[in-house]
Parts: C-alpha cells; sequence; structure tokens
C-alpha cells in the first residue's frame, strides 16, 4: 500500500485548516467532482448584492467581467490584464442608456474585512475545449468568488520546483489556461523549502521567496500566513502589481517593507532614502510608490531626477 498521496494529503489538511481558522476562510469544500469556474457568480452577485447594488447594475458589471475574463481571442497575458483592470478600478457601467456611468466595485480594498475569502481544495477544472485536458489544483483562493490564487503543495521530499512546474503547465492552452485569467497569485510549497510565489507566466528561476519573521517554525505556514493574510492579500495585489510590456510583475519582500516605509513619511510629510544594490528592483519600487502617491496625497507631484541618459531613458519606459 503507498503511502504517497497520504502525506500530501495531510499537508494539504493542515494548510486548509490554516486558511479556515488563523486566516479566517469560509471553506468551499472538496470541489473535486465539480466543474469548476474561475468566477463562481453565484457568491460574486450575493455579495454585490449586500453591498446595496441594484441587480440591473450586477447583471451588467458581471456580463462584463465574464465577457473580459473569457475573450480567447486575447493573450492570457491581455486577459489577465482586462481582468486586473476591472478588478482594481472597477467595473463602469449603466443602468439604462443615457444614464450616468456608475463604478460597481467587485472587491472592497478599502475594508478587506468587508470582502468574503473562502478556500476550496481539489478544484477540478476542466479543459476549455474537447482538445484540452482537465486539471485539478490543489488549494484555490477565491474573493468575493472570484479565483484570486491558487497553490501547489508537494511533500518535503519533493522539491517546490515540481509543483512550480505544475503551475506553468496548468497555464497551457492543452490544459486549464482559462482559468488563470483571474488569478493574480500562483504558489507553490513544501513543508521544507516553504513557500514559492509568483503570477501569470512567471518563469520557474523567477519565483519569489517572502522573508519575513514568522511565530512558527514551518516555513510553508509562515509564509501563507504572511502572504494570505486578508489586508496582505489584498494589499499585495491593489498595489503591488504591474504589467511590464508583456510581463506581469509582483513585488519582493524588500520592495514591500521599502514602499510601505516610505508610505508612512509622506504621511508625516518627511524626507527619507531607500538605500538599495543593485538588482534589488528600484525602477519598480519608484512606479508603486508613485502611483501610491498619486492615488493617496492630494495635488500631489512626483518628480524624478537621474544622473545618466541611459537611465532617464530607461525609468521613463518603465513608467509608461
Amino acid at each position: 500500500m503507498t503511502t504517497v498521496g497520504q502525506i500530501e494529503k495531510r499537508t494539504q489538511a493542515r494548510v486548509v485548516a490554516l486558511f479556515r481558522e488563523r486566516l479566517c476562510y469560509d471553506y468551499l469544500g472538496d470541489r473535486s467532482e465539480l466543474n469548476n469556474h474561475n468566477l463562481e457568480l453565484t457568491l460574486l452577485r450575493g455579495w454585490l448584492t449586500k453591498q446595496g447594488v441594484s441587480d440591473t447594475l450586477i447583471n451588467r458589471a458581471l456580463h462584463e467581467l465574464n465577457k473580459v475574463a473569457t475573450d480567447t481571442s486575447k493573450s492570457l497575458y491581455d486577459r489577465n490584464r482586462a481582468v486586473y483592470d476591472l478588478l482594481r478600478y472597477g467595473v463602469k457601467v449603466k443602468a439604462e442608456v443615457g444614464e450616468n456611468t456608475q463604478t460597481v466595485w467587485l472587491i472592497d480594498w478599502k475594508r478587506p474585512e468587508k470582502n468574503h475569502f473562502a478556500v476550496a481544495e481539489e478544484v477540478t477544472v476542466p479543459g476549455a475545449d474537447a482538445k484540452a485536458y482537465t486539471k485539478r489544483p490543489d488549494v484555490v483562493l477565491y474573493v468575493n468568488g472570484i479565483a484570486l490564487g491558487v497553490l501547489e503543495l508537494k511533500r518535503s521530499t519533493i522539491s517546490v520546483a515540481e509543483g512550480i512546474r505544475q503551475n506553468l503547465d496548468n497555464q497551457k492552452k492543452v490544459f486549464i489556461e482559462h482559468f488563470f485569467s483571474t488569478i493574480q497569485w500562483i504558489m507553490a510549497g513544501n513543508d521544507t523549502e516553504g513557500l514559492r510565489y509568483g503570477t501569470i507566466q512567471t518563469p520557474e528561476k523567477y519565483y519569489l521567496t517572502w522573508k519575513e519573521a514568522g511565530p512558527g517554525d514551518n516555513p510553508l505556514d509562515n509564509g501563507l500566513r504572511q502572504l494570505c493574510g486578508k489586508a496582505r492579500f489584498l494589499e499585495l495585489i491593489h498595489d503591488f502589481v504591474v504589467f511590464d510590456a508583456g510581463t506581469k510583475k509582483l513585488c519582493r519582500h524588500n520592495q514591500y517593507f521599502g514602499v510601505r516605509a516610505a508610505q508612512e513619511h509622506v504621511r508625516r510629510r518627511e524626507g527619507g532614502i531607500l538605500w538599495h544594490t543593485q538588482g534589488s528592483g528600484k525602477s519598480l519600487i519608484m512606479v508603486w510608490l508613485a502611483k501610491w502617491i498619486r492615488e493617496n496625497v492630494k495635488d500631489s507631484r512626483v518628480l524624478i531626477i537621474t544622473d545618466r541618459t541611459e537611465l532617464d531613458e530607461q525609468i521613463e519606459k518603465v513608467f509608461k
């Protein structure tokens, strides 16, 4: 009798329990027998109704979201970017022709606790057509019925790299590429190496490790608590994602904590210095901080000074 699957099942059961008990996610159950989608529209409709959005606006907003998420004429990158824009900036719709445009917010970014967070395991997703194969991600994270995170788990003796490759395979057309049109955070982990994370189409060598002191000894559990707590998870998606000329990028821990520290200085109207080493992500820190300043400081202006022409051109391209 083999015990291979049993070890991974125990890890998965512990991880799901962490989401339910420590992070207070609702449990959507074992969904291995269902044909699952990245948009659970019943959950999303119910949440929008609780926010006081009219049925007419809900119908129009869900139609727009579903249309964008399922537009197979576009690449996965373009679909994912279009969905991200709707999540971050809201869906602009009109109740009736001739009326003013209104914004329907699919996520309450300012009050994370007001959203519906849920976790599901063994999420069976059918291929998009007869030529594509069904796949079953270990764990999927939903916010208001929208699949935003995927996690593949491995037992301690199997490298996290295997989980990363599994995530990359799942994003191929021959498998469940369509499921990833809404996904923002893609993770793989085990109990010895901990957690690695990336986003859509992130090459294996660019998957990142989050470094932050944690209360326990298990690096996987610590990583999940630090990245997937409700407020932190939404903050990382809202303030630390960039679509850079065909490549979607997430932040590293040093970039996150650097920007957070700078935000506090800006709020106090104080100056400061962020000291960097080469290759530590200075340009993206500038982009994320400048974007936050523009959105949170009234009548703000950002001035960028460089000391050589090639750097000036590089920074301009990154900001564009």
